[in-house]
């Protein structure tokens, strides 16, 4: 047995609003992807310690189809629990983010296996967001979501919504009913129900997704409610200590292990200093909990208002460690690696291939950088604040509308792009684009180092005719340089150091405004339209110390 210490977060990385469940020796984490395919990251642990990531479900377009979504749309907190020998998947696909509206639809899908092939989804309701399967002690199911208020002079966050879902009916039956408006901290969401010794515990987040988040608990004797906030405050929340490493913690969910230990996971990020900026957006943490004699829940060593851990005790469970996970892939094989994405699409083989040039990916070139459409983009997430990025890439442009490269990579105006390119005489060339922070700036070169205004677009690099090049990203917290060779052996420094910061949540237009996280990979354009291709041999991600 081990009673070693936990370190947060448990999922480093963009991997926010985490769901848990236990099903005999194994605890699942499901989180949310937003517009990143395919949908919904589940990982898988023996000992709460150790993470791996096992499977991403939503990989069809019956599931989940997510072209013209703007950015932070897409998946936003996904429910997983276990009932009648099936996993139940509640998701929510926004369609629509800025204004009064949030066109936002709800849908289950259910599956006999973790990493099986997930049911086509069932509609729920579009009522508002966060949605979550309860299922009661005497059979009956219930969907609980957060109410979305669009009228004039309305909060927005209107409360809790309760329903009663009919399993041989697949859909919600009776009338919806608002059981929770919420604590005065306000910002209603991410509800969760569970029973135990005779009451029904709501456990939600409020105060915004920042630096104000938090997470609450109540319980009432009657599933309907009213609904008693514990008196004690939060159950979780750094929002007034801001020296805390971990901040913004809320939104989560409790789990309890066979040996009878209590814990909770939760959002959490995980700030630059100065800046105060998360390019790894929101995590998932762990909390120890403890239950009180009058049947309150508490984080275990806080005294007032749950402060949320940096190291927790683990479990009394056997360690299980898993296999490293590989840092370098050859793309020998005919499936991607599990650590990369790509962006709202269902298909993939419109401009992925792992076979059409054996030991290569290659991209085909579709549309700009910026596209809700059709964008040929591979990257994973970055998980640590010091990290090396390099690949080997084989790409022949002829006009200047065809560029292919390594990425940095947020959404469509938060990115740092090395990229490989021609001009009209026909020279190849490298150079760097990036977007910082602002949707209306043009797409356009970074700021000279040491200058905070105008645009540039010389010095470019030479390169030969053709071959291929090595290309490298060198984060280092708030600093990214990029480098290429010919050769791996001599490698040629840009001389600028571009400002990373600009990758993370907070950037332009602020928290609560973008809610994904950094990614580093491989991307190929062509805005003329000619379905120009770039082969990329290997991707390498090393993590340094940070």
């Amino acid at each position: 047995m081990t009673h070693s210490l936990i370190t947060n977060p448990i999922l480093p990385g963009f991997n926010p609003d985490p769901s848990i469940v236990r099903v005999g020796d194994d605890f699942y984490i499901a989180t949310s992807t937003f517009e990143w395919y395919p949908g919904v990251q589940i990982h898988h642990s023996k000992d709460l310690k150790n993470w791996r990531l096992l499977t991403r479900p939503l990989n069809r377009k019956s599931l989940l189809d997510m072209r013209g979504e703007p950015d932070s749309c897409g998946v936003w907190a996904p429910c997983l629990t276990h009932h009648d020998g099936l996993f139940h998947l509640i998701y929510t696909d926004v369609k629509r983010f800025d204004g009064d509206y949030k066109d936002a639809h709800n849908y289950l899908t259910t599956c006999a296996t973790i990493d099986g092939e997930w049911s086509d989804p069932v509609y729920m309701n579009s009522s508002g967001f966060d949605p979550s399967l309860f299922h009661d002690e005497d059979g009956k199911k219930w969907l609980v979501n957060m109410i979305w208020d669009h009228r004039h002079n309305q909060h927005r966050f209107a409360g809790i919504a309760l329903q009663e879902y009919c399993t041989s009916q697949k859909k919600l039956i009776g009338q919806r009913k608002n059981i929770f408006q919420g604590s005065v901290l306000g910002v209603t969401e991410a509800p969760h129900l569970y029973k135990r010794n005779g009451y029904y515990y709501l456990v939600t987040a409020e105060g915004g997704t920042g630096y104000n988040h938090a997470m609450t608990i109540a319980r009432s004797e009657q599933l309907e409610g009213p609904y008693e906030v514990d008196p004690q405050g939060y159950l979780l929340t750094a929002k007034d200590n801001q020296h805390l490493p971990l901040q913004r913690c809320g939104h989560g969910d409790l789990v309890e292990t066979k040996t009878g230990e209590h814990y909770l996971v939760h959002l959490c990020g995980r700030p630059l200093t100065g800046e105060r900026r998360c390019p790894m957006g929101r995590e998932t943490g762990l909390q120890k909990t403890i239950w009180t004699d009058d049947g309150w829940l508490r984080v275990e060593g806080a005294t007032a208002d749950g402060l949320p851990a940096l190291h927790i005790a683990a479990p009394n469970l056997p360690e299980h460690p898993w296999p490293k996970q590989e840092a370098r892939h050859e793309f020998d094989s005919e499936t991607l690696p599990i650590d990369f994405q790509w962006l709202r699409t269902p298909f993939p083989e419109t401009f992925m291939s792992l076979f059409e040039r054996p030991g290569y990916l290659r991209l085909t070139g579709k549309e700009s950088i910026g596209s809700l459409y059709e964008h040929a983009l591979i990257a994973r997430r970055q998980q640590a604040f010091v990290f090396d990025a390099s690949t080997k890439v084989d790409f022949s442009p002829t006009n200047f509308q065809q560029t292919a490269g390594l990425v940095c990579y947020y959404n469509s105006h938060k990115f740092h792009y090395l990229y490989i390119s021609v001009d009209d005489d026909g020279q190849r060339f490298i150079d760097v684009m990036s977007c910082l922070a602002n949707p209306q700036l043009s797409l356009s070169f970074p700021l000279r180092e040491g200058h905070t205004e105008g645009l540039f677009t010389d010095p470019r690099f030479i390169l030969p005719t053709e071959g291929e090049v090595y290309l490298r990203a060198r984060v280092d917290h708030h600093v990214l340089k990029f480098e290429w060779s010919l050769d791996a052996d001599f490698w040629k420094t840009l001389p600028y150091r571009f400002d990373y910061s600009v990758i993370s949540d907070e950037a332009g237009k602020g928290e609560g405004a973008s809610f994904t996280g950094a990614f580093v990979g491989m991307a190929c354009h062509d805005t003329s339209g000619q379905n120009c291709v770039a082969d990329f041999d290997f991707f390498e991600y090393i993590e340094g110390p940070s």
